[in-house]
């Protein structure tokens, strides 16, 4: 094993800090910590049996993913679902995975193709939990981005996408109870990977545009807003 270089500690397990912000995030993004919610950083200690400094560093972390707002003192809350927040998200994935990916589907194989397509299919078993859910539909997005993206391009993705999974979290949970939905789910993702099979710039571009379009739908659904006249 490589000597580490002067003053650099080899890290021989996951920080307590990285484990704390792992759970919190899990906890805001499931709902289990919902929007809103107030609580010292004493009561978070408390319950994951951990001292004060992970948790905050752990809520710095979340803030700058806009998911907690730290107050004064030793309290924060979950940060609240907001219209407003949800079109900023939405308006900057538009801005930035329809001309990502028009580059990627130049980039990417025919066998990775193929490997997303089979995840895709997966997406219409009623049995996956949400995270399970979760867990797979983010990699299947990074990876039909990822040939063209840099790497702060994947730090920027990745929180716009924190971002909106509660939202479309809330919004999947009251359509979970419809099989339809499943399959919906699926056909959406294959649709995906299709217009990326292409090779064409131009309708890459237009079916992340309808899969962001109907994506930002659910989640102002999930707020029970109206969407705004034109």
């Amino acid at each position: 094993m490589a000597k580490a270089p002067s003053g650099v500690r080899p890290i021989e397990s996951r920080s307590v800090a990285g484990q704390v912000t792992a759970e919190l995030r899990r906890a805001i993004l499931s709902g289990d910590l919902e929007p809103g919610r107030e609580f010292s950083l004493r009561e978070i200690s408390e319950m994951l049996n951990v001292s004060f400094i992970p948790v905050r560093d752990a809520l710095k972390y979340l803030e700058s993913e806009g998911l907690v707002i730290t107050r004064p003192g030793r309290s924060a809350l979950v940060a609240p679902l907001d219209l407003d927040d949800l079109h900023a998200i939405y308006r900057l994935r538009r801005a930035l995975e329809p001309e990502i990916g028009g580059r990627a589907c130049k980039l990417l194989t025919e066998e990775e193709l193929d490997r997303l397509e089979a995840v895709a299919a997966g997406f219409r078993d009623e049995r996956l939990g949400m995270d399970e859910i979760y867990d797979a539909h983010h990699e299947f997005h990074l990876a039909l981005l990822a040939p063209a993206a840099t790497a702060w391009d994947i730090r920027t993705l990745t929180t716009l996408w924190r971002a909106a999974e509660r939202y479309i979290r809330i919004g999947f949970g009251k359509l979970d109870l419809d099989p339809k939905e499943h399959h919906r789910r699926e056909q959406a993702h294959e649709a995906l990977v299709e217009a990326f099979r292409t090779r064409d710039p131009e309708v890459v571009a237009e079916e992340i545009h309808r899969h962001l379009e109907r994506n930002e739908h659910l989640a102002r659904n999930a707020l029970d807003v109206p969407a705004a006249e034109s």
